[in-house]
């Protein structure tokens, strides 16, 4: 019986592990599916947020880099995830160079990352008309990184912020977000971007299953309980009985 409690307890136990670890990852976010590229015209428009299904959708778009305009996102590593600013400082930056599509208004292009900012790659921007394709992501808000104390050279800036953007490219219409283009341009280092993730949605029935599983252990120990404590008056019943007192 004891062997028997303890077998019943050690798998009710784990079950319920099991389950709160099913209830844990239900939550998790998770890739979503990766719709075919389209046009970035029709996700990112100007005067406007992206709206939230847009995100890291696969983009492409044709048009002429603007070479003259391009800038450094300073203390960037090469992933869009990883965080800016003093956090990342000196470790490389962001190339973004707009690019001016039919309609003439601009779109911001992470064409890739550099270690240094006198990087040969930098200058080397496409002539030409150009198609690109990438991943498109939301604009950065200008307080979401650490800035330094003392500022940035001239053609540098610390987000990627579609306000920030018009007031440095004036009187251009800008368009909403930023494509991380995708091979990156000429021999600039890819930034890592991920496909569209989705929120998990917990799963509370697991959690439910979890709490029964360790009730049932609770209540294996208390019938092993009830058990041993039946067999010991038991034992001391019959110890104080006249049979066993006479055999004494």
């Amino acid at each position: 019986m004891h062997a028997l409690t303890v077998g019943v307890l050690i798998a009710f136990i784990l079950l319920g592990r099991w389950q709160l670890g099913v209830f844990h990852d239900s939550g998790r976010p998770r890739a979503s599916t990766d719709p075919a590229p389209v046009a970035v015209t029709a996700l990112a428009q100007v005067s406007s947020q992206l709206g939230g299904e847009a995100v890291s959708r696969r983009v492409t778009a044709e048009g002429v880099y603007d070479a003259d305009r391009q800038l450094l996102v300073a203390d960037r590593r090469p992933d869009v995830d990883a965080p800016g600013g003093n956090v990342s400082r000196d470790q490389g930056y962001w190339v973004l160079t707009p690019l001016r599509l039919d309609d003439g208004t601009l779109m911001p292009v992470v064409r890739g990352w550099v270690k240094t900012s006198g990087d040969p790659a930098v200058a080397a921007v496409p002539e030409g008309r150009v198609a690109v394709s990438g991943r498109l992501r939301p604009q950065q808000g200008t307080d979401s990184v650490q800035r330094r104390g003392e500022g940035l050279p001239a053609g540098q800036v610390q987000t990627v912020s579609t306000g920030e953007l018009v007031n440095l490219w004036t009187g251009q219409k800008v368009r909403a977000g930023y494509v991380v283009a995708q091979p990156p341009s000429g021999s600039l280092t890819q930034v890592k971007v991920d496909p569209p993730v989705v929120g998990g949605t917990l799963t509370w029935r697991n959690l439910a299953y979890a709490a029964n599983w360790w009730i049932f252990a609770g209540f294996a120990v208390f019938m092993w309980f009830h058990f041993v404590r039946d067999a010991v008056r038991a034992d001391r019943e019959r110890g104080k009985s006249p049979e066993m007192a006479l055999e004494g």
